[in-house]
């Protein structure tokens, strides 16, 4: 554990072409209102605490974990005007898209803030499965030209706590070619303009499985690592560290710590 917990200190010290879309550019990523008859999703609680999603009450012991994270990436992301936070980790199985579904709700709570949560582990995307909210259309669906940005938005909802989502819809075998490629970077700059007032936090791929992430973090403000106890090495956390000069890493999550038996999160 304390050699995980020095290289996490270690870490903190720290247009390529793509498939071409069935629609034009102008067409997909249409400057607008978000569609009027925007899809709307009541969430189970039930299904969201199977999930580990428990960050959509106060009341939730777990959640304040999260509230505490919550505080430290706003801290961060407003010194500097930042508004797009990847979120990822080094190997699968570290909690990375539960981490980014628990902090995007934390975030919803904030009555003065909004949230827009993307998934963009194209080649895997869970993140609609974490929430309970059937996919329909997503990221592939928009970047192939199958449906504009502003009816593949979701609005999901528990309790009082609302937010948007993109999920990643159906999953793409050529999803290093889609990161690299022009149509992603207007996608980016499209979100970036017509969700200016929200926090846009994307669920990333795995950093150490391919290229995906490597060829998107130029275009993110800040990222958040998620390590996991017993699945994460010192290694692992050395090589991210090689990668991450070229996006300022806000936090690291140790994940799965058993150092404090009545929380399923530690932060250091």
């Amino acid at each position: 554990m304390d050699s995980i917990k020095q290289a996490v200190e270690l870490a903190r010290a720290s247009d390529a072409p793509g498939p071409a879309p069935n629609a034009s550019a102008g067409e997909i990523f249409r400057p607008g209102a978000l569609d009027p008859k925007m899809r709307e999703v009541r969430l189970d609680p039930v299904h969201l605490e199977r999930s580990r999603i428990v960050a959509h009450a106060s009341s939730k012991e777990q959640g304040r974990y999260y509230d505490m994270l919550r505080t430290q990436v706003l801290q961060e992301m407003d010194k500097k005007s930042w508004q797009f936070l990847a979120v990822t980790s080094p190997t699968a199985g570290c909690g990375k898209t539960v981490t980014a579904c628990n902090l995007a709700m934390s975030i919803a709570r904030l009555p003065e803030r909004s949230v827009l949560l993307v998934d963009l582990d194209l080649r895997k995307p869970t993140v609609a499965k974490y929430l309970g909210a059937e996919p329909t259309d997503g990221v592939m669906s928009v970047l192939e030209g199958r449906s504009p940005l502003s009816s593949a938005v979701t609005q999901v909802s528990v309790g009082p706590t609302s937010f948007l989502v993109l999920s990643g819809g159906v999953s793409s075998s050529s999803s290093s070619e889609w990161m690299a490629s022009q149509t992603m970077g207007t996608l980016l700059q499209t979100i970036k303009r017509e969700f200016r007032s929200r926090l846009v936090i994307f669920d990333l791929p795995p950093m150490l499985l391919g290229d995906d992430v490597i060829s998107i973090l130029p275009r993110m403000d800040a990222t958040l690592l998620v390590a996991g106890v017993g699945s994460t090495s010192v290694s692992d956390i050395k090589e991210c560290q090689k990668h991450l000069q070229r996006s300022p890493v806000v936090r690291v999550v140790v994940n799965k710590t058993a150092e404090v038996t009545d929380s399923y999160y530690g932060y250091y």
